[in-house]
């Protein structure tokens, strides 16, 4: 008989293992799937595409009287994609105060801007007056109390507390460069002799 109770406590051992690898893998199975559907819900909630396409047309922000911030990006960066939901918080909290712009860079509609504002990374910010002067510029990532105190001051008309900052870009080169007949504008006025 012992040798029967020996048997029962080892099957009862080996069940209860059983049943208690199974109970973890279903927990960890039904965390797996809440952090993906989790991770799937934030980065749906704002898309460089949503941005572009809601973004305030660039001849109208120059022209509305009200300051602007111009946002150089592309589809693929991952820094530009990074901020997006940030930058569309402050959109909305912002909206009617300042315009928004998103110009890509991958269309080369663009590259008067991006020479004239020398967009060699994005995300590139651009802060304007509400004359359409360049104030500011700001290059790569910025955390959101950084961008939010550069347009509360825009907004106010006040001067931006960090009128330059540099964070991790995405590399650019624009499309089109300047021929040798012309002056490359990223040249600062310096001549080049052959």
């Amino acid at each position: 008989m012992a040798g029967e109770e020996q048997i029962n406590t080892q099957q009862s051992a080996v069940s209860g293992t059983r049943v208690r690898n199974f109970l973890i893998a279903i927990v960890a199975i039904v965390l797996s799937v809440t952090l993906v559907l989790g991770l799937r819900t934030e980065t749906t909630t704002a898309t460089l595409n949503t941005l572009g396409e809601q973004s305030t047309p660039l001849d109208v922000a120059l022209s509305n009287g009200k300051p602007s911030i111009v946002e150089f990006y592309a589809n693929w960066c991952t820094v530009c994609q990074k901020m997006a939901p940030d930058i569309a918080a402050l959109e909305k909290e912002y909206a009617g105060k300042i315009n928004f712009v998103m110009l890509n860079v991958d269309n080369t509609k663009w590259l008067p801007e991006m020479l004239r504002y020398r967009v060699d990374g994005i995300p590139h910010f651009v802060f304007l007056d509400k004359n359409g002067e360049a104030l500011a510029q700001a290059i790569g990532d910025q955390p959101r109390v950084i961008m939010a105190n550069n347009l509360s001051a825009l907004a106010n008309n006040s001067p931006l507390p960090y009128a330059t900052a540099s964070g991790e870009v995405s590399k650019f080169s624009a499309p089109v460069a300047p021929t040798g007949s012309e002056e490359d504008p990223r040249s600062h006025g310096s001549q080049v002799v052959n």
